[in-house]
């Protein structure tokens, strides 16, 4: 097994979990660093990376076999192409650029260059993601028609480019990115037909600062995403229904229920159940011995971050397809572009991306 050098253009936040959270293997070393902010190149040279005085100087050192680009989303397309350009393989961070046709340009590079290139969709591994598909594919919830997924918290966006359209800000392309790569790499190689979504400019102006989209996949479940940054309390991370039973993640702690039925038959009461709210029996609870409890053990997954870095050296040396390719990347950006369009048109987006 081969081992390869690796440097990063960007040290800000992201840059310095590729150095420090992410890339654990001894196969592939992050020795080098480039950033525009003289505080930045000082940490990563406290962090013991060498530092160049400019991005050409990094390109130019022999040594580096990969460029992980960890810069505002704006620079994505100009930088890993210029990185191609010079030979090195690119890791780019999600989303790997601004618009479909820019990830385009970017795929006709590596064409041209014979240089590849993957992207950063690290949230395939998480363990909320892996124990919610876990219930799913173990059919434990009979046929699934619909999945809620949330990322939702109070805090509003980072501060930073984040809060900049130009830059490449807002919610969609920081947070949907990844659950709608979840939900196509989940329910692949179903396409989705439709798309609605509405975004949300509750405290910032400039760009989205939440959204909710729904999208249905092809013969599949109805899929809900849903991201915001003003809410106070937050709904499930994970909430799925199927015509067995059902399941629910609180949050990232990972634990949480399945409640499904014991029966086949659905026994219904004669009397009608009288609440607080009044009267029902449409919606009265089943009855207790026709449904089963089965804890979701959070203790029982873990996410795995490395899982990328290792899983791209396999691929250097040969070994492997990689974990995130350009053409999965393309659907994300296709969906999110179907989900603007949405939104400023106030219409469902009919496609088959």
């Amino acid at each position: 097994m081969n081992q390869y050098k690796a440097a990063l253009v960007g040290y800000g936040g992201m840059g310095r979990w590729h150095k420090t959270g992410i890339c654990k293997t001894d196969r592939i070393l992050i020795t080098g660093a480039y950033d525009i902010n003289p505080e930045r190149m000082e940490q990563a040279r406290q962090d013991g990376l060498k530092t160049y005085e400019s991005y050409e100087a990094l390109l130019a050192d022999r040594e580096i076999d990969i460029v992980i680009v960890a810069t505002p989303n704006n620079f994505h397309l100009p930088q890993s192409c210029q990185a191609m350009e010079a030979g090195k393989f690119v890791v780019c961070e999600k989303p790997v650029t601004m618009s479909s046709d820019e990830l385009q340009e970017m795929m006709d590079c590596s064409k041209r260059t014979g240089t590849k290139f993957t992207i950063h969709q690290n949230r395939r591994k998480d363990a909320d993601y892996l124990a919610m598909r876990d219930v799913v594919e173990k059919g434990l919830l009979g046929e699934v028609f619909q999945i809620e997924s949330r990322v939702t918290g109070s805090r509003g966006i980072p501060e930073g480019w984040r809060q900049y359209r130009v830059a490449g800000g807002g919610m969609m392309l920081d947070w949907g990115v990844h659950l709608i790569d979840q939900m196509v790499m989940m329910m692949s190689p179903a396409k989705v037909t439709d798309v609605y979504c509405e975004l949300y400019n509750v405290n910032y102006k400039e760009c989205d600062d939440g959204f909710k989209l729904i999208m249905h996949f092809e013969n599949g479940p109805s899929v809900m995403v849903e991201v915001g940054t003003s809410h106070f309390i937050s709904a499930p991370r994970w909430y799925v229904c199927g015509n067995r039973g059902a399941l629910i993640i609180p949050n990232w702690d990972c634990n949480g229920k399945i409640i499904r039925a014991s029966e086949h038959e659905v026994r219904w009461e004669e009397e009608i159940i009288y609440t607080k709210a009044g009267p029902t029996k449409t919606m009265a609870p089943r009855a207790k011995d026709t449904i089963e409890e089965i804890a979701i053990d959070g203790d029982k997954w873990n996410s795995d971050y490395d899982y990328f870095y290792r899983n791209l050296a396999d691929y250097l040396d040969g070994n492997a397809e990689l974990t995130v390719k350009p053409e999965e990347a393309m659907r994300v950006m296709k969906i999110m572009e179907a989900a603007f369009e949405s939104h400023y048109t106030r219409s469902v987006i009919k496609c088959n991306i």
